[in-house]
């Protein structure tokens, strides 16, 4: 547990001699649910993970938060760490986190990696039926529950066998409180990067899934023409083909991520 602006945090941290890759999270994901694509990276990679306040094994904040007051928070994480500058990767929810953290402290961040990610409130939406799943952290407590609703959420490889995201969300993530969930959701209102995107500096690479019902493709076309340095990556599959198959889009990141790297 390190405290980082004032806010305990469940952070797990593998030493390596590269520049370290901070990982952001999707909403109500623990650190655990990376661990598959942390295992695909090359053994040398530094990797820092956390999880959120209210999420897996972070206590839940007195109070809300929101996605503009959190980057101090992943400023102050790497200060306790010691590191002066980070690469970040954010997927999903964690994505908008990873915008609003290289905007706000571009110093801090040395490249960016955006997976199956949005501009937040003024974005191309999913369907409403998809959405409706995205209200509720029952995917995360009800594992049937999960397999029943993963083809029409997740899309992808998951779509023909949906009974794998019993193994990817359940066999060892942490459930934190409902309400961590909840506070998670209501960080995101009336946030959007998309005016902002042109001021983005870092190296980016935008990677998203031809099959991903939650956001779709069209989302990350927009954000890629709207970065100044920014390379596209579209990969087969869907939203959570980061942890489904990692060995597929891994390689692509340690591309982008070693080109340049000291």
């Amino acid at each position: 547990m390190i405290t980082a602006q004032g806010r305990a945090l469940r952070v797990e941290v593998r030493d390596g001699s590269t520049t370290p890759l901070l990982l952001c999270n999707g909403i109500g994901g623990s650190l655990d649910l990376l661990q598959p694509f942390v295992d695909s990276l090359d053994r040398r990679r530094a990797v820092i993970r956390f999880d959120l306040p209210g999420i897996g094994g972070s206590p839940p904040p007195t109070v809300p938060y929101h996605l503009v007051t959190l980057p101090g928070m992943l400023a102050g994480l790497l200060d306790r760490l010691g590191y002066r500058q980070a690469d970040v990767l954010g997927v999903s929810w964690g994505g908008g986190l990873a915008q609003q953290f290289a905007l706000a402290y571009p110093r801090r961040v040395r490249k960016l990696v955006l997976v199956a990610t949005g501009t937040g409130m003024l974005m191309v939406p999913g369907r409403p039926r998809v959405l409706r799943h995205m209200l509720t952290p029952q995917r995360y407590r009800d594992a049937d529950y999960a397999a029943a609703a993963a083809p029409d959420i997740y899309g992808g490889s998951l779509r023909d066998h949906p009974d794998r995201v019993k193994e990817l969300l359940h066999s060892t993530a942490r459930v934190g409180p409902r309400r961590g969930y909840y506070y998670q959701l209501l960080a995101g209102l009336g946030w959007t990067s998309l005016p902002m995107l042109p001021f983005l500096r870092q190296p980016t690479l935008i990677m998203a899934g031809d099959d991903d019902p939650i956001i779709p493709m069209v989302n990350a076309k927009l954000m890629a023409a709207l970065i100044q340095r920014c390379q596209f990556f579209c990969y087969q599959g869907g939203h959570l083909e980061l942890i489904a198959e990692p060995m597929r889009l891994a390689p692509t990141i340690e591309t982008f991520l070693r080109d340049g790297q000291t």
